[in-house]
């Protein structure tokens, strides 16, 4: 019997030896992946860093005058279809929009507001009625009326409309990035 006890007693010794190697390892693998996720952490919020003077940049109001000679960039919408104020209720357009923009940034950054975007199309289309807007007049201002609301949205300025006769001069704001609203398609039923 004496034998069995001894055989057992250097079992008993390497046992723990090795959970002490597999504690070391469980450890080194725990502090490498929590090195990791710090250098991640550190790079993602260095990327996405806000500016360090406290005041937020709008990156979409920005404005970069084009390169001469540069053409435009176009920006189709998906069509809409919306139900014009007409009494009764019964009449309505469906419309194809394509935005002239200044450059694939302003492009880019209207396709983030894009939501809200189609939300004020909707409502400005959704206020006349057929008969306004089948008249060139109308088109006309719907166009401009478009134009008002996506720089509403984006946050760019507009030249405020000068009374005739008023001797007051304001500030000019910087040209419009967004310089038309061009319909590809215009269906009233």
């Amino acid at each position: 019997m004496s034998s069995a006890a001894a055989a057992t007693a250097p079992a008993a010794e390497g046992a723990p030896k090795k959970s002490k190697k597999l504690l070391f390892i469980i450890i080194g693998v725990v502090v490498l992946a929590l090195i990791g996720a710090g250098a991640a952490f550190f790079i993602l919020k260095k990327n996405t860093a806000e500016p360090s003077d406290g005041h937020e940049e709008e990156a979409v109001a920005e404005y970069h005058a084009p390169e001469p000679g540069t053409p435009p960039t176009f920006l189709p919408l998906d069509s809409m279809v919306v139900n014009l104020a007409d009494p009764g209720g019964n009449r309505f357009v469906q419309l194809a929009i394509t935005l002239q923009v200044q450059d694939a940034k302003v492009s880019d950054a209207i396709k983030i507001y894009m939501p809200s975007i189609r939300n004020g199309i909707l409502m400005l289309v959704s206020q006349r009625t057929a008969e306004e807007i089948l008249k060139p007049e109308g088109k006309e201002k719907l166009a401009t009326a478009i134009i008002e609301e996506i720089s509403m949205v984006m946050g760019y300025e507009l030249d405020e409309p000068s009374e005739e006769g008023a001797k007051k001069r304001r500030r000019r704001a910087p040209p419009n990035p967004l310089q038309g609203v061009l319909f590809s398609s215009f269906i009233v039923q």
